[in-house]
């Protein structure tokens, strides 16, 4: 009971964190939910072959209390295209699916050297501070399934919700950044629902799971993360509009680089 009590505290202050993050920078809140519950998970003893999938299950999972949340904030503004958001999420669903499958098929070293690669990215693109430059392209129907596809699978295998690969190929096909960042939101819940729902099926005869396990989702940080991050999300969206956000990203790509440096070695 002991373990329980303090991996779901520490998952509480974990997706409050993550949440004020997620509304500060824009960010989703997978970049440091999954780590961090690697990190949980490991000192709870946890079978080392399930922590990275279970990390990336329950990450997806918490995100579709918080997507709901930001979704429908994003819809009362009227900033959700969701003409758009309909054309990727057949692809969105398709890949989610598959990216769960290949978590499931690869090695847990291989599934973490993925997601440090992707920590490092963000991180760099977070400390030169780039921005999407606006495009003029005409995506076509196809381009849209090819790349929501890559979208859904890429993001359901490393436990995020897309957002970092959905607003900047929105931008280029000439959708403003309020609109981008609304539609990117919406398309987040196709991803997390279709994700988790997959890795609970492929998790269910898993050797070793933990009691109060969903598949590879682990119930109790779940729950906790969930809440902690729809509590905080709002207070780190009006804090955006506050703070230097631009300049804050630069020293939370330090942390990004932190946490990636304390993956490789863990």
């Amino acid at each position: 009971m002991e373990g329980l009590l303090f991996i779901s505290g520490a998952s509480l202050l974990l997706g409050m964190f993550a949440g004020l993050m997620a509304g500060l920078f824009g960010i989703g809140g997978g970049l440091i939910v999954v780590p961090i519950l690697v990190f949980l998970f490991k000192a709870q003893g946890l079978p080392s072959h399930l922590i990275m999938l279970m990390a990336i299950a329950t990450s997806l999972g918490t995100i579709i209390p918080t997507g709901f949340v930001s979704t429908f904030a994003h819809h009362r503004f009227g900033a959700v295209v969701w003409e758009k958001v309909k054309r990727l999420a057949a692809g969105i669903l398709l890949g989610a699916a598959m990216g769960a499958w290949i978590a499931h098929m690869i090695t847990p070293v291989l599934l973490r050297n993925l997601f440090i690669a992707y920590l490092l990215y963000v991180g760099i693109y977070m400390a030169v501070g780039k921005t999407p430059k606006p495009g003029t392209a005409r995506v076509s129907p196809l381009i849209d399934a090819i790349v929501s596809l890559l979208i859904g699978l890429i993001s359901a295998l490393l436990g995020i919700g897309g957002g970092t690969m959905t607003v900047p190929y929105l931008v280029h096909s000439r959708y403003s950044m309020h609109n981008a960042v609304a539609i990117a939101s919406a398309c987040g819940l196709p991803i997390a629902i279709a994700g988790t729902v997959s890795y609970m099926i492929w998790g269910m005869q898993a050797v070793g799971l933990p009691q109060w396990s969903a598949g590879y989702v682990y119930i109790p940080s779940f729950i906790a993360v969930s809440l902690g991050g729809v509590l905080t999300a709002p207070l780190g969206a009006r804090l955006a509009h506050k703070l230097p956000a631009h300049k804050l990203k630069r020293y939370f790509s330090v942390l990004i680089f932190i946490i990636a440096a304390k993956m490789i070695w863990y």
